[in-house]
């Protein structure tokens, strides 16, 4: 089974930037999922190129591969938790969030990333439902024009309790844009078994010719809670395997945002995990894993 494991830094936000690299690449991950908020790299920054280039050179000099994440819960307003989003009532803060994630999509393309994750964001108190799509749309078109100009794809995550929450909220949003080519998914496993109809084994099959970024946590049916691998429900091996049956190639990222108390052991924990549940989900049936 080949897949390639990373680790958040949403979830190592207590190390630096070079000392959670270097921790990954000793653990032995092939990549990183790399969260743009004050803490590492900062996209606000007014040295942010220069900055990029120095996470580069350590990218390249640790072998590890990376993809970008938006979710960085303050980075535009420290006072609304992922605001403004691509839905806020105010053009103007719409543009900010649309600024950052073009942004975003330039830092991707000097790291030399697989994908620039996003998602939708909650839909206002008073916005119909045909509103907060046609404002979806119309600010996530200048994030795939540069997507596009940069070969960098844009992977939107179905996020619970947004707009776009789950894989037909994203195929919608696919119908509605006339399905352009910089347009990914990002699954998030544990999304599936919190409320997906399919099981995280089916989401995967049916969502493989999207897949560009994959998260991967524990989690329980109808709690979104991003839990370390078998504090939850998933059975995980047949999950994996499905993945790699499916010829996806980017990064599996293990995604515990709100554990960085304990990253550096639950880095080395769930990589062990993973790489056990990837045994059993190859052997014959009926077989004890080596």
């Amino acid at each position: 089974m080949t897949l390639h494991l990373g680790y958040g830094t949403n979830g190592l936000t207590d190390l630096r930037l070079d000392d959670a690299l270097g921790l990954l690449a000793d653990l032995g991950y092939e990549g990183v999922g790399l969260t743009l908020d004050h803490m590492h790299l900062d996209p606000m920054a007014p040295d942010l190129a220069e900055r990029t280039r120095q996470v580069r050179r350590r990218l390249t000099s640790l072998g590890l591969r990376v993809t970008v994440e938006t979710g960085a819960r303050y980075v535009l307003d420290p006072r609304r938790k992922h605001g403004p989003s691509l839905l806020d009532p105010d053009p103007d803060a719409r543009a900010a969030r649309t600024a950052l994630l073009v942004r975003a999509v330039d830092v991707a393309a000097e790291l030399g990333a697989h994908a620039v994750h996003c998602f939708s964001g909650v839909t206002p108190p008073g916005t119909s439902p045909d509103t907060a799509w046609k404002r979806l749309t119309e600010a996530i078109a200048p994030v795939l024009e540069a997507a596009d100009r940069s070969g960098v794809p844009l992977a939107v995550e179905p996020e619970p309790g947004h707009l776009l929450a789950t894989l037909a909220d994203f195929h919608h949003l696919r119908a509605l844009l006339g399905d352009p080519g910089p347009l990914g998914l990002t699954l998030d496993i544990g999304h599936c078994q919190c409320l997906e109809e399919a099981t995280p084994l089916e989401c995967v099959r049916q969502s493989a010719p999207w897949l560009r970024h994959v998260q991967i946590e524990d989690m329980r049916r109808g709690v979104h809670e991003h839990l370390p691998f078998g504090e939850g429900e998933i059975d995980f091996p047949p999950v994996l395997a499905a993945l790699a049956a499916s010829d996806y190639r980017g990064l599996t990222v293990v995604e515990l945002p709100r554990h960085s108390h304990a990253g550096p052991e639950l880095a080395r924990t769930s990589i062990d995990f993973l790489h056990d549940a990837m045994t059993r989900g190859t052997a014959p049936r009926g077989a004890a894993p080596c």
